[in-house]
């Protein structure tokens, strides 16, 4: 190998008198006398230590910062005091010669880069190389590519083709904002990059490929979160011709356990098959369409039992409320918690407690005590209870409800075996909501997706018979540990069926067909019933790291406002640039 005969992580008692040549950053030298110093090297693989002993040897380095690379040609030897911490702790180096190869020309550096993850995240993200110099931020990114790997291995062996689909491609509304790029020979016209693969790979079912994948990038202009990269992102993509959701959980449950096993921060993880919770029964009991099935709290509706109390939030509301038995909080903690919660779900929690000599105590308690033996036998209390409640409207306080259930199994250890992973599917997805935004129906999920009911269902929406509301799809999701690993569903192959379903959100077929002309055009030649999913492998990759944020486990990532400080983008670029494209910038009016 050039410039080495072995690396920093080599070398054992077995090597003792042999000369080796060994490359990497001079981590460090401890200078202990005019001739004699220990420095050591560190390469990718690890590190070993370099005794200095002449003052030849000594001229070599004294003038060089650290993390200069250097090259060190020398005889291996036993170490004196041997360090059991590093694999190579048993020997050392004695130089012959010692070769500069590349200079530090800073004396000082941003951060230690052993302790480059104490550092602020701009900094670490601005000197975005030094912190991979790292061993314990590069451990992750030798995950990530491990994973890749073997999920890559595990989908050939289940008969999938990886394919690749196209990166410059045309706007479709798909539920985030598109990435637009200029079309120099067609001014005024923009590709888009790809939000997911979702309509090639969906083209490639009806031309007759039955089981496709690729480690696909995706685009989306949307803003940053702790498990989501601003900009881009990579999913395990997958479709299969004439399958089922069976089929497609199936793959699933068999490809990523093992991954989690043999990567996984955790040795524990569910079995297959996973555990399926259709999408009401999940908000219902656990607050969240993506619930942490480590926590061993539920959601409890206790409207009828609480509503007409007197305490004025509960009237005309949906009161949900959570129980956690043997819980010793201080009120300090109480009210940290309560303030956490209002932050997250945008709304205020409430509570109450059994005390240890079985009186309600606290919070509203004082609501509730002519109600008091109704409450304490509805919801099972016992002393040293708490009660934390959420009230509003039905969805708003079923997602109180679900950040308060979260917090509290965060706070008490007693109620979340933390070291697992618990994965589940949800199920059965409502096909339409009302829109945020526009108060109008929208799709709730994915457009793609086929009805449960199919053509049928859809008709009698649109003559009034049927709530568009009350309509399921074959949409699913898969979640580990309160994560969203990915979302996927059976495709609506049928152009009849698929304009029945963008009637009903004020899209006619002139519409579908202008929007989405490939996709409408193959169906019309004969599709074949097709189904797919996409888990994530940032998420995926984070999980296994057991780590909070999703740049953790991203070589070069944006930091939160979607800027990359170490290459500095977005940036401006040269007006001839924006003359080719045929872009004008207009300054906003003050």
């Amino acid at each position: 190998m050039q410039n080495r005969t072995h690396t920093c992580n080599e070398l054992r008692l077995s090597d003792v008198g042999k000369q080796v040549q060994l490359s990497g950053w001079m981590e460090n030298i401890r200078v202990v006398s005019g001739n004699l110093a220990f420095l050591v090297l560190r390469d990718f693989y690890g590190t070993t230590q370099v005794v200095i002993e002449s003052e030849d040897m000594m001229a070599s380095v004294r003038d060089l910062n650290k993390e200069s690379t250097i090259s060190v040609t020398g005889t291996v030897r036993e170490r004196d005091n041997k360090n059991p911490k590093i694999d190579t702790g048993d020997i050392e180096v004695v130089p012959e010669k010692i070769e500069v190869l590349g200079r530090c020309r800073y004396n000082a550096l941003p951060f230690q880069i052993n302790r480059s993850k104490e550092a602020d995240e701009a900094i670490r993200l601005k000197y975005r190389y030094l912190d991979l110099r790292n061993p314990e931020v590069k451990k992750n990114i030798v995950m990530r590519c491990n994973v890749v790997a073997a999920l890559r291995q595990a989908m050939l062996e289940h008969g999938f083709l990886e394919i690749t689909t196209p990166i410059l491609t045309a706007s479709s509304p798909e539920g985030a904002r598109d990435y637009l790029v200029p079309a120099r020979k067609h001014p005024g016209m923009f590709y888009a990059l790809p939000q997911a693969p979702q309509q090639f790979k969906q083209l490639l079912m009806t031309s007759g490929f039955d089981r496709y994948f690729q480690i696909a990038p995706c685009f989306r202009d949307e803003d940053a979160r702790g498990d989501r990269s601003p900009g881009e992102f990579y999913q395990m993509d997958m479709e299969m011709a004439f399958a089922s959701q069976e089929d497609v959980f199936a793959i699933l449950e068999d490809v990523l356990p093992p991954v989690f096993a043999k990567y996984g921060t955790y040795n524990v993880a569910s079995s297959a098959p996973f555990r399926r919770i259709p999408y009401m029964e999940s908000m219902e009991t656990y607050g969240s369409d993506k619930p942490d099935l480590r926590i061993d709290l539920k959601c409890q509706d206790v409207t009828e039992l609480v509503g007409d109390c007197g305490f004025g939030p509960f009237e005309g509301n949906v009161v949900k409320a959570v129980v956690v038995t043997d819980m010793t909080a201080t009120r300090k903690q109480i009210d940290k918690l309560c303030a956490d919660v209002e932050v997250v779900a945008g709304s205020k929690p409430y509570w109450f407690k059994m005390d240890e000599k079985g009186e309600l105590a606290g919070g509203i308690a004082k609501f509730l005590q002519e109600k008091k033996d109704a409450v304490v036998a509805a919801l099972n209390l016992k002393p040293n209870t708490f009660v934390g409640l959420a009230a509003g409207k039905k969805g708003a306080a079923q997602k109180t409800a679900g950040v308060l259930r979260k917090q509290l199994g965060e706070l008490c250890p007693n109620h979340m075996d933390r070291e697992k992973y618990e994965f589940c599917w949800i199920v059965d997805f409502p096909m339409y909501e009302i829109g945020e935004e526009s108060g109008e129906l929208e799709f709730c999920h994915n457009p793609f997706s086929m009805p449960n009911g199919g053509l049928e269902v859809l008709q009698k929406a649109q003559q009034g018979l049927v709530d568009p509301l009350s309509i399921t799809a074959f949409q699913y999701d898969l979640v580990c540990n309160g994560v969203e690993l990915s979302s996927g569903a059976v495709r609506n192959h049928d152009p009849e069926i698929m304009i029945e379903a963008f009637k009903l959100v004020r899209l006619g077929e002139e519409d579908v067909k202008a929007k989405f002309p490939a996709m409408y055009n193959a169906f019309c030649y004969g599709a074949p019933p097709h189904a797919g999913i996409a888990p994530g492998v940032d998420r995926m990759v984070m999980l296994l790291a057991g780590v909070d944020t999703i740049r953790e486990v991203i070589p070069f990532p944006m930091n939160k406002n979607a800027q990359d400080v170490m290459m500095g983008a977005p940036g401006k670029v040269e007006q001839k640039q924006l003359d080719e494209l045929h872009i004008a910038i207009v300054k906003e009016e003050e």
